[in-house]
Parts: C-alpha cells; structure tokens; sequence
C-alpha cells in the first residue's frame, strides 16, 4: 500500500513538471506567434501600437510577463478539467446523499445483501468506503475472541482508515489550483509596477515626454492587473466549487461511516 502511494505521488509530480514545462512553451508561442503576430499592429511590426479594436496585439503589450499569466491559464485549465473527471468519477452514479440515506435505511433491516448492490451500482469514492467498511463489520462481528468493547474500537478504527485510503485523492492538486489564485495576482502586480515605472521613465525623460513610451507603460500596467485579477478570480471559484463537492462526499462517507458503527454498537448491547 505504501508504494502505491509513492508510485502515485511520483507520478503526480512528474504530471506537475510537465504541466508547467508544457505551459510555459505554450504560452511562449502564443504570446509571440499569436499576439504577436504583425498583422495585429500598426505597419505589420510589433514594435508599433495594435491596430484599433485588436485585442490581441493589446495584450502582447502586456509585455514578456504576459508569458507567464498564460502559463497560469493554462495549467489553471488543466487541473480543472482534471480535478472535474476525477470528482465526477469519485462522485459515482447518482447523488451521494440520496445513497447515504439508502445505505442507512438498509443498515436499519441489516439487508447487507442489499447494500453490496446498492454499492456496485453506486460506485465512487463513498461506496468504497462502504463496502471495505461492510466487509470490517461482518469479519469483527463474527471474531468471538474479542471482548464487545474491542470490537467496536477496531470497527472505528477500520472505517477510518478505509476512509483516509479513499478520500485524500479528491484533494490531491487542489493546492495548485489555490496557489495559482494567489500567485496570478501578485503576477499581476509585477506587471502593473514595472508598467508604472516604464511610464515614469517616459515623463521624466529630458525634453518633450515620450508619449509612446508612456502609453506603452499605462498598457502593460492595465492588461497585466487585468490578465491577474481575472485568472484569481477564476481559479477562487473553481477552487471553492471543487471543495465544496469535495466536503459532501467526505460528509456522505463520515454519514455512512457512523451509521456503521451506531449498527454495529446496537447489535453488541442486543447481546450483552
């Protein structure tokens, strides 16, 4: 089981690095292929300013940091759509909560039979859970060589541990996603410095102001914080809805989790 886990998580760093490595090259020709394309500029040079209405070559404006508020996008939309199959996945055939109720209806009968179908149509993360919790609760109940209070301490202990096996996986990248919402910010904000500062130079050049250079240093300050204030803001909400699916199933799992146990518990005082 150990290697396992470090087979994953060694496969998942090597994803990350090449995610990065991948987005960065990415970026690297759109900024200078696509947005800095000549037809998007004045005379066909870049150097010049974008033609009216062209929202390309504005960007290209932003200057080279722009390269990496693109590889933000990117890996941003990468994890999103890995951590949306995944949640999908984990998520299994129908809504978890209507499961839940179903596992604790059965549990109430102690149709066991009926919950191993219930799991196989389900699937997903809660229903693993589940079954490796249903198959803990008939292997201790019927285990005569412990005492009552034994039993239900290592049922506990097994139903969290086929929990924490299931369920860090759902989390697993989600870091990435709420550093990108930090770091595209703060990105943001290094352009819109050097921006300011490139247009502070044009003013107090000696003679007359450069007014190219002072339009081309407002331009980088506003696309940049406008480049990091929209991928913050859209990796905040991608971050928020995935965790919030994240907290139901881990809520579903702890729900069947106790019913389990409260089962189990009736049966020992039953006995006794």
């Amino acid at each position: 089981m150990q290697k396992s886990d470090n087979l994953r998580g060694t496969l998942s760093s090597a994803m990350g690095i090449a995610v990065i490595a991948i987005s960065l090259i990415v970026s690297y020709f759109i900024y200078h292929n696509i947005l800095g394309h000549p037809d998007n500029f004045v005379g066909g040079d870049p150097a010049n300013e974008p033609l009216e209405g062209n929202y390309l070559g504005v960007i290209h404006k932003g200057s080279s940091i722009v390269i990496l508020q693109i590889a933000f996008i990117i890996i941003l939309i990468t994890y999103t759509v890995e951590r949306g199959i995944n949640l999908y996945r984990a998520g299994g055939k129908g809504p978890v909560r209507t499961f839940a109720g179903e596992v604790k209806l059965l549990l109430l009968r102690e149709d066991f039979d009926a919950i191993e179908k219930s799991c196989d149509k389900q699937r997903g993360s809660v229903a693993n859970v589940v079954r490796k919790g249903l198959s803990a609760f008939r292997q201790i109940q019927d285990s005569a060589s412990l005492r009552p209070e034994e039993q239900a301490y290592r049922l506990k202990r097994e139903l969290e541990e086929a929990t924490h096996l299931e369920l860090p996986h759902l989390e697993r990248n989600m870091a990435i996603i709420s550093t990108i919402a930090s770091v595209a910010t703060l990105i943001g904000l290094l352009g819109t410095v050097t921006g300011m500062i490139r247009a502070f130079s044009a003013l107090a050049r000696a003679g007359s102001p450069d007014a190219v250079g002072l339009a081309g240093g407002i331009s980088q300050a506003l696309v940049t914080t406008a480049l990091g204030i929209g991928t913050a803001a859209l990796a905040i909400v991608v971050y928020n809805f995935y965790t919030n699916k994240i907290d139901k199933l881990t809520y579903a799992a702890d729900e069947t989790n106790y019913a389990l146990l409260s089962r189990f518990k009736e049966d020992l005082s039953s006995k006794s």
